[in-house]
């Protein structure tokens, strides 16, 4: 395999790879796939990271240890055609593969197997590895283990990786009982769990992880070799550019999170300017955007607005349309013919957002009619004010609404929507798909218009998401566009520099 040193890259060779997998929610695998990524990392290995389910955070945790953009694998939201799609196109370059699972190895929408990590398995048709909490039992893991393992016979279940092992003689038991192979034996460790809020874990950029604590404790507790030698290997598909395209992107992906990073932590107030600056480092060329690019689109990118799939981006990058990051907390606009205003949490930074330029400048932007779209967080801030128990803070006012933040969940799941009314994102009577998350409400004027019709969700209310004003368009809905083309509103943003 190749180190990340070496200067060739061979970008169709078959590599190892494996799917973390949970009997349930809660059992640790976000930490032992954080520790599995560090270990690899640790041993010189390029590691290409991937998320079953919609989530944001556990990527971005991806992300800052890998130094490679993690990318979502949901068969709802894509299709099973976009999860191979974005699996392959995403391998080259990268020594191994490692997927981790979403809830338990086969919850899935509405009881169904559809998002599941196991239909993801099987999709990609890759070994799984399942994390048993082992704690307070011994035989018992055993029952867990056949029940699972026989329950789909469709699912490659390679073994488990026991977490919380509470003695060697525990261990011991374990072993005794257990019929597939033990990868990993993870003691109860309080040095590396995670903090959480409202939303889930903090995301990867507010964390300062230590790579070498996470990847000792793996290669001391787990057989890493053996992890890399499990059979079912991938192979990248030789698609002319698209290992480039995605590699400058994924330079640009990564460069965007350090200093959202360094800008979090105080260290470079405009660090998130830079981001866009030099895209080719690795790829050894420019990607299509760089060479090709016919518009400019600012992207919101820094500590309140984090949301994003990464392959969104890269659809916009397909469409020709070079992306410029920048930080509605930091930075003045920047000169572009369009706006993508992601979630996150502006609710954290209101105070700082009321205060910022930017707010103002968007604003005139929006009374212009430029193509600006926004979800969720971006939602709250493209919108009148934002009202919380910190006070009533002035947003951007480009949209007839206010947001009230509650202190209980509002909306959590899949969404499906068509558009009935004229927007700057796609035609009438188009489909997407996606998800909402918040814990906020939206009060809108009397005569504020909604573009999309709901049949599955919540939205904004009474089956409607999707404000409309002039040309900006905001959602609860965390859209993936795999579930739609993006070409109008990139077209949309050419129309407008071109006025």
């Amino acid at each position: 395999m190749r180190s990340e040193g070496s200067s060739e890259r061979s970008w169709n060779e078959a590599i190892p790879a494996v799917l973390i997998a949970g009997t349930h929610s809660g059992v640790g695998k976000t930490t032992i796939t954080l520790g599995l990524m560090a270990a690899l990392r640790a041993r010189g290995l390029v590691v290409q990271p991937f998320k079953v389910g919609p989530d944001f955070i556990d990527p971005s945790h991806h992300t800052a240890i890998c130094g490679r953009p993690s990318l979502n694998l949901d068969p709802f939201m894509m299709g099973e055609e976009g999860v191979r799609r974005s699996f392959f196109s995403a391998l080259g370059g990268a020594d191994v593969a490692v997927v981790e699972g979403v809830m338990g190895l086969f919850d899935g929408m509405d009881g169904t197997e559809i998002g599941s990590s196991a239909q993801v398995a099987k999709i990609l048709d890759i070994p799984v590895l399942l994390v048993i909490n082992v704690h307070g039992m011994s035989r018992s893991a055993a029952a867990m283990e056949l029940g699972f393992s026989s329950y789909d016979p469709g699912v490659k279940l390679a073994g488990t990786i026991l977490n919380r092992v509470g003695s060697p003689r525990h261990l011991d038991m374990l072993r005794s009982c257990l019929r597939s192979p033990i990868f990993g034996a993870l003691p109860r460790d309080k040095e590396i769990g995670m903090k959480s809020r409202h939303l889930g874990l903090v995301m990867g950029f507010e964390k300062d992880h230590d790579p070498g604590l996470l990847a000792a404790i793996l290669e001391r507790n787990a057989d890493i070799d053996a992890i890399l030698s499990l059979p079912g290997r991938v192979r990248p598909p030789a698609m002319a550019g698209s290992a480039e395209q995605y590699d400058a992107a994924a330079v640009r992906t990564v460069r965007a999170v350090s200093t959202v990073r360094a800008a979090s932590t105080g260290r470079a107030a405009s660090a998130v300017r830079a981001a866009n600056i030099e895209i080719a480092e690795k790829a050894g060329g420019s990607s299509r955007a760089g060479k090709e690019g016919a518009v400019r689109i600012g992207v919101a990118r820094d500590r309140a607005f984090c949301f994003y799939y990464h392959e969104n981006l890269l659809e916009l990058e397909r469409q020709g349309a070079e992306l410029v990051y920048f930080s509605p907390l930091e930075d003045q606009l920047p000169d572009v013919g369009g706006l993508y205003i992601g979630g996150g949490y502006p609710e954290l930074y209101a105070s700082e957002l009321e205060r910022a330029p930017a707010k103002r400048q968007i604003k005139e932007a929006s009374e212009d009619e430029m193509p600006i779209y926004g979800e969720c967080g971006g939602l709250m801030y493209l919108g009148e004010s934002l009202e919380s128990e910190a006070g009533s803070f002035r947003m951007v006012g480009a949209l007839p609404v206010t947001t009230f933040m509650e202190k209980r969940l509002m909306a959590l799941g899949y969404v499906e929507a068509e558009f009935s009314g004229s927007n700057p994102l796609a035609d009438v009577g188009r489909s997407l798909r996606g998800h909402e998350f918040h814990y906020s409400r939206c009060e809108c004027d009397r005569d504020a218009r909604c573009c999309l019709r709901l049949s599955r969700g919540k939205g904004i209310g009474k089956g409607k998401d999707g404000l409309v004003e002039k040309n900006t368009m905001a959602g609860y809905l965390h859209a993936h566009f795999y579930s739609l083309s993006v070409e109008k509103f990139v077209e949309g943003c050419i129309s407008y520099n071109r006025t």
